[in-house]
C-alpha cells in the first residue's frame, strides 16, 4: 500500500481534539493553498474559506454549532461559504484575473466568458446556490486529502446553524453563505475513534467497471 493511501485509512472525522497540541503556522498555509488550488466548475471558485483563530470568536460560534468541542479545541476553524452573488461582475472580475495571470489580453478569454454567460449566468437562483455550494464541497475534499498527507487531523462538520454563523460572521453582506465547517488540529490520545478501524463499502459494492 503506497504512503497516500495509508495516510487515507490514518484519517477520520476527530471528534475529539488536542488543544495542546497546534498546527504550525507553515503547515496551515499548505492546507490554504491545497483548498486555493482545488478544482471548481469553469475555475470560478465560487466560495470564500473564513480562517477562524480569534478564540472569543469560536467561543461566540460554538452554541450555533451545538456546542461541539472541536469548535474551540482545535487549532483553526474553517467557515465554508458559497458566492450568493454569482452575476457579470463576479465574471468580468474573473476573466481580468485569467487575463493578468496568464498574461493574455481579455479577448483572448471572449469564448470563456460566453460560456459562462450561456451556462451558469443563466440558472435561476436556487439552482445557482446548489451548484455553488457543490463547488465547496470538492474543495472540502481537497484540504482532507492534503491534510491526511501532512498526518493533520481535520473535521468536516454540518452540524451548525448557518443562518447564526451567517449573522455573527456578517456574511451576508459579503454575498456569503455558510454551508460547512472543517475544524483542524491534531486528535486527542482520548478520542475513542482514534484506533478504529476504517469502514467503507467494498470496491465490488462501490465500482461498476464497464
Amino acid at each position: 500500500m503506497n504512503k497516500y493511501i495509508e495516510n487515507l485509512h490514518w484519517r477520520y472525522a476527530t471528534k475529539k481534539f488536542n488543544p495542546e497540541k497546534q498546527v504550525s503556522k507553515d503547515d496551515m498555509e499548505t492546507l490554504l493553498e491545497a483548498i486555493r488550488l482545488s478544482a471548481s466548475s469553469y475555475g470560478l471558485q465560487p466560495y470564500e474559506v473564513m480562517v477562524i483563530e480569534d478564540p472569543e470568536v469560536r467561543a461566540k460560534l460554538k452554541p450555533a454549532a451545538f456546542g461541539q468541542p472541536q469548535i474551540t479545541d482545535a487549532s483553526y476553524l474553517l467557515v465554508f461559504a458559497y458566492n450568493t452573488n454569482v452575476d457579470r461582475q463576479y465574471l468580468d472580475k474573473f476573466i481580468k484575473n485569467n487575463s493578468e495571470t496568464r498574461n493574455k489580453p481579455v479577448e483572448d478569454f471572449q469564448d470563456l466568458r460566453e460560456m459562462i454567460q450561456n451556462s451558469v449566468l443563466t440558472f435561476t437562483e436556487d439552482v445557482k446556490h446548489i451548484w455553488a455550494s457543490r463547488q465547496v464541497y470538492i474543495a472540502l475534499g481537497n484540504l482532507l486529502s492534503a491534510a491526511a498527507d501532512l498526518k493533520i487531523d481535520v473535521c468536516p462538520m454540518e452540524g451548525f446553524d448557518s443562518a447564526e454563523f451567517d449573522e455573527l460572521l456578517d456574511l451576508k453582506s459579503k454575498d456569503l453563505k455558510s454551508v460547512t465547517l472543517a475544524t483542524v488540529g491534531y486528535r486527542s490520545e482520548a478520542d475513542q475513534l482514534k484506533d478504529a478501524k476504517k469502514v467503507r463499502k467494498s470496491k465490488d459494492e462501490l465500482f461498476t467497471r464497464i
